[in-house]
């Protein structure tokens, strides 16, 4: 099977990407439709709205892609200095850093000859994984393409968002496009807050007023801007 596949099954599989998605996702539907309802208030022809939508989608899923590949490559470069640094400890005083281990599970209640004997299995196994994953919660150092792949992913979702008020432009008639945008965004909104609600097991009813709250206040903020520069 594919690495990427391998991966895109992994993530999917993973509640935090899933949460994560929805709210990029998110960012397209209310960023796109905002740009749409102030164009719309300032009595913008039909054209002038396609692209606006268009140019809002591109724009919008590069700058969110770009700056979740910075993020990541970011902490990927943090976690390859801290194995680094730890990989050079271990060959320089293996037997300071087994007490350190052991120490650290000792810390957390188990008996000194225990947390001896689970330190010293957990480094004949892996000895620089036990130490990153104790001492700063590394359980695995990014691949090179993670970064790449997390901005990949952010930025589809980002643009499988920004299509719900972009196919609003392009099929409903300009005399109800307003309305349409509104509450086809409401609804999506909806929808997307659901699926991270569930993912990240709170409150639906919360996480779908907060949705809201942020949404349809960007449109009608971004509709009255609209008219106000008319």
């Amino acid at each position: 099977m594919p690495s990427a596949l391998i991966r895109f099954r992994a993530a999917v599989a993973d509640a935090a990407s899933l949460r994560s998605w929805t709210v990029d996702a998110n960012d397209g539907i209310i960023a796109t439709a905002g740009v749409l309802e102030g164009f719309a208030g300032a009595g913008a022809s039909d054209s002038t709205l396609l692209t606006a939508a268009i140019v809002a989608t591109v724009a919008g899923a590069l700058s969110l892609g770009g700056a979740k590949w910075s993020e990541e490559a970011a902490e990927r470069d943090a976690q390859v200095r801290v194995a680094r640094e730890e990989a050079a400890q271990l060959e320089l005083s293996p037997a300071e850093e087994m007490l350190e281990l052991a120490g650290y599970y000792e810390s957390k209640g188990l008996s000194t000859d225990l947390a001896r004997l689970v330190a010293e299995q957990l480094t004949a196994r892996d000895a620089l994984g036990a130490q990153l994953e104790t001492e700063h919660g590394i359980r695995e150092v990014m691949s090179r393409a993670a970064p790449v792949w997390a901005g990949v992913a952010a930025s589809l979702a980002f643009v499988l968002g920004a299509l719900v008020p972009l196919l609003i432009t392009l099929l409903v008639p300009s005399q109800v496009e307003a309305w349409a945008v509104l509450f086809a965004v409401i609804a999506s909104l909806v929808l997307t807050s659901i699926v991270s609600a569930r993912t990240g097991r709170t409150g639906v009813l919360r996480t779908v007023a907060r949705s809201l709250t942020v949404g349809i206040g960007t449109l009608g903020v971004s509709y009255l801007a609209g008219l106000l520069i008319f």
